[in-house]
């Protein structure tokens, strides 16, 4: 187990190069990595007023931007898309540089997984991007899928949704090394068929109260889960915490 306290460098930020070291993948496995990242309050509320930017998890966007940086690929469900507003993976010339170093591609794409065509074509996902996006379907909505976005986004016909068809969608594209990022019942999902490998967690020092969910939401879990410590980081007020996944059983 590793703790890390303080995590900062000069004048209380936090160092990136530490960082970076302290969240590198292992080395590559025999299927996908999925890396699961949440912030919360310190009651364990998930979003506020719906959205997680409420949550004010010191470090946070640090950390979130250089987990971004270590994927091969960025995973979000629909609901996720639409209540975040996401856009493209924000990137320089120096990361664009450190992920040719790694073997990357210079800006990882972000996936989004959908049942169905809902999200608008002309939304920031497509728009205010680097690299086109993907959408992640199952094999009957592909077709409808490919005629709304084909233009702004690479169509994966996954079968159907499980986690297992959609990583190994994902890894027949040589993206290995996932980074989900929600929502709730994402999460849930994979959770409950034991595809998560580890959990990066931002807990804000605050309490939002009755009323938002938590970060797991989706199907039962067959059993706990059991989480093992590998770091924990103190910056102001909040933590940054990295558990990595116990099998079940």
């Amino acid at each position: 187990m590793r703790h890390v306290w303080p995590p900062g460098g000069p004048d209380g930020e936090l160092d990136r190069d530490a960082l970076a070291a302290l969240y590198a993948h292992p080395a590559p496995a025999d299927r996908p990595f999925v890396r699961v990242n949440f912030a919360a309050s310190a009651d364990g509320a998930v979003s506020v007023d719906g959205r997680s930017t409420g949550l004010d998890a010191p470090g946070d966007r640090t950390v979130f931007g250089l987990l971004r940086e270590l994927a091969d690929v960025i995973v979000a469900g629909s609901g996720t898309v639409l209540a975040e507003d996401y856009r493209g993976a924000r990137t320089s010339e120096a990361l664009r540089a450190r992920r040719r170093a790694r073997g990357q591609a210079e800006v990882p794409p972000v996936a989004v997984v959908t049942a169905s065509p809902v999200l608008d074509p002309a939304a920031a996902l497509f728009t205010d991007t680097t690299v086109p996006p993907l959408v992640v379907t199952t094999a009957a909505a592909a077709p409808a899928a490919t005629h709304r976005y084909g233009a702004v986004a690479d169509v994966v016909a996954a079968g159907d949704l499980s986690p297992a068809a959609v990583l190994d969608a994902l890894a027949a594209r040589g993206l290995h090394r996932v980074l989900c990022e929600g929502g709730p019942a994402l999460f849930g999902s994979f959770a409950a068929a034991g595809r998560v490998d580890e959990l990066c967690l931002s807990v804000a020092p605050s309490l939002v109260g009755a009323g938002p969910g938590r970060i797991l939401a989706g199907p039962e879990l067959p059993a706990p889960v059991g989480l093992r410590l590998a770091a924990a980081l103190a910056h102001d007020d909040g933590l940054l915490l990295r558990y990595t996944v116990r099998p079940f059983g």
